[in-house]
């Protein structure tokens, strides 16, 4: 006979069971209208860990913590610009147009305005489930989180002060410790052509995209619409030096990056490029697919937000604009079949850390000190300091007053917060493997 306890436990599992099942038809298959083929696809992904798992549910994470009450958000007129979908790979190095490498936040599919606590939140959860992969035991864990919110209270605190420029500031092999600047120091040695060599081929003299589990050819009806739109995209890029550069040499389709975005369209497209000797000057621009952001389902409307970027490619593009220093200057986006897509360079320099550079608890401590601070960066840059800002006022002077005098009560709350819920998303993972089982039979 099963007793009382177990009965509640079992009791608190179906109902929970329950709830992962109905955001997941109701986001994978009635919002995104996923395939079999793709749901399968993007299930594998989550299945491989319990960070995977996380990185794959943003849905599940905001559905969660838009119902916890927290004392440190701001005033729901004075929202932040975030990123959205912050997460410990969603941080890399890349090559800017100015020809430095720096490591800042590479992905903003997600980006919106609200409050700045679920991308700290949302990034503690992640570290603490990174941490977990690399077997720190709890007291470990609390101090990496800790270390990051510190860290990027104390990045926020300089720009209120003017010490530091959130326009100007950004992360380069001087400025990098650790792990990331050894990843920074090690992309040096790249070359220009490394993505070029990597994913193309000479095709009677003409350099072609190479064929592979990943990349497959256009069909000669999808590269025309392509082409039949390019000049609608190029009307949206922010600058055009030389028309020529942008002439199309080749098109494929991309298959199996990421998780979240699986299902939606990828394209890879080979263009002049017109910086270097021949055969060296072609540029890999990706044109991806992209829909409403996550967040937006579960935070306050917000009109100004919506009448400005009602396109959703639109919507990306200005929000990399408006967090990155120097933005991609390919950055564009077009509409395809009634579909939003934006348009970026694939750089030859972007690159995620990983995981095996990290040997020690500092490694990881530095680490995610920088990312607070380029957290910091991106929250203040995004408003009132530039001309894509949509927030006529500071945002690190709102977020400073929401945090208050007690910053060590802040940074507890949050990290014990974030630990608590590491330890829900082990086990929704649980569910999910059963779930994803259950469904497969």
């Amino acid at each position: 006979m099963i007793n009382l306890g177990e009965r509640v436990q079992q009791t608190k599992r179906i109902l929970r069971m329950g709830t992962l099942k109905k955001i997941f038809t109701e986001f994978d298959q009635e919002i995104m209208g996923l395939s079999e083929e793709s749901r399968q696809a993007k299930y594998q992904k989550m299945s491989q860990s319990p960070f995977s798992f996380f990185r794959g549910s943003a849905y599940l994470f905001y559905y969660d913590a838009v119902n916890h009450w927290f004392p440190y958000h701001t005033p729901q007129d004075r929202p932040t610009w975030i990123q959205g979908d912050l997460h410990f790979e969603n941080f890399g190095a890349f090559h800017n147009e100015k020809g430095k490498l720096v490591f800042d936040i590479n992905d903003f599919d997600e980006g919106y305005v609200g409050s700045y606590l679920y991308d700290l939140l949302r990034m503690s959860v992640s570290i603490a489930l990174v941490c977990r992969e690399l077997a720190y035991h709890t007291g470990q864990q609390i101090n990496v989180m800790e270390a990051f919110l510190k860290a990027y209270h104390k990045q926020m605190v300089r720009f209120q002060e003017g010490k530091d420029k959130p326009e100007t500031f950004f992360v380069t092999k001087k400025k990098a410790d650790g792990a990331i600047r050894k990843l920074l120091k090690k992309l040096e040695k790249r070359s220009e052509a490394h993505l070029l060599s990597k994913v193309t081929d000479y095709f009677q003299s003409e350099r072609q995209f190479a064929a592979s589990g990943e990349i497959r050819p256009l069909s000669d009806a999808a590269e025309a619409v392509i082409k039949h739109i390019w000049p609608a995209y190029m009307k949206t890029v922010k600058r055009i030096e030389n028309e020529t550069a942008f002439t199309i040499k080749d098109t494929a389709v991309k298959k199996g990056s990421g998780t979240a975005s699986i299902g939606l369209d990828r394209f890879y497209i080979l263009i002049e490029g017109g910086k270097r000797e021949a055969g060296m000057d072609d540029i890999i621009l990706e044109m991806k697919e992209v829909r409403t952001p996550v967040p937006a389902y579960f935070m306050p409307y917000h009109q100004a937000f919506w009448e400005a970027f009602s396109h959703q490619g639109q919507r990306v593009v200005m929000t990399q604009r408006a967090m990155h220093h120097q933005a991609d200057p390919y950055l564009g986006y077009v509409t395809i079949d009634g579909r939003d897509f934006y348009v970026r360079e694939r750089s030859p320099y972007k690159k995620k850390l990983k995981l095996e550079a990290i040997k020690s608890v500092k490694d990881m401590t530095d680490t995610v000190e920088q990312m607070g601070r380029i957290t910091a960066k991106v929250h203040a840059r995004a408003d009132a300091d530039i001309n894509e800002g949509l927030l006529p006022y500071h945002s690190e002077e709102e977020i400073i007053k929401a945090i208050g005098e007690d910053v060590d009560g802040f940074v507890y709350y949050l990290s014990h917060w974030a630990f608590s819920y590491a330890n829900q998303v082990e086990k929704d993972y649980a569910c999910f493997l059963e779930l994803t089982r259950k469904y497969r039979e």
